[in-house]
């Protein structure tokens, strides 16, 4: 059972995603609790690699109302949980020219939280123009087929 909680609304505009990984988060209670609450933001977050782990960096979860004293940093790198194939198959990728590790969406598996990531490449502005192109002439077909069946 999978309850979305936060979806990165530029991780397809910036990005080709060309692979995506299922990966674990280490949270701490107050974490869970305002992610229960949709007080999350996927939006400039990225993956990075620190000493053969693979951390999440600038994922703003915001300080739990009730929390007091148990409340972390809002925007601290929280560590992802990976298995060590999983982590030299993500480094491998990594190193490619241009490859980088961007979390596209945000859920509920369970009790768990999960985090997609994806292995991305990112666009030229060329690119996201010709996406941005593609979509309004398809605005324009659907709108045209519309008004004949009326």
């Amino acid at each position: 059972m999978l309850k979305l909680i936060s979806k990165n609304p530029t991780a397809h505009h910036n990005y080709f995603i060309e692979n995506t990984v299922e990966t674990g988060i280490v949270l701490t209670g107050t974490e869970i609790k305002s992610i229960r609450a949709g007080k999350v933001n996927l939006k400039d977050s990225f993956a990075i690699l620190k000493n053969g782990e693979i951390y999440i960096c600038n994922l703003h979860i915001s300080p739990y109302e009730h929390g007091n004293i148990y409340n972390k940093d809002p925007l601290r790198d929280r560590k992802l949980l990976l298995n060590k194939r999983e982590i030299h198959k993500l480094i491998g990728l990594i190193k490619q020219k241009g490859y980088s590790l961007i979390p596209v969406s945000m859920y509920f598996k369970n009790s768990f939280v999960k985090i997609e990531l994806g292995i991305g490449k990112g666009k030229k502005l060329y690119d996201k123009r010709d996406e941005i192109a593609k979509k309004d002439a398809m605005r324009n077909v659907e709108r045209s087929l519309k008004e004949k069946n009326f």
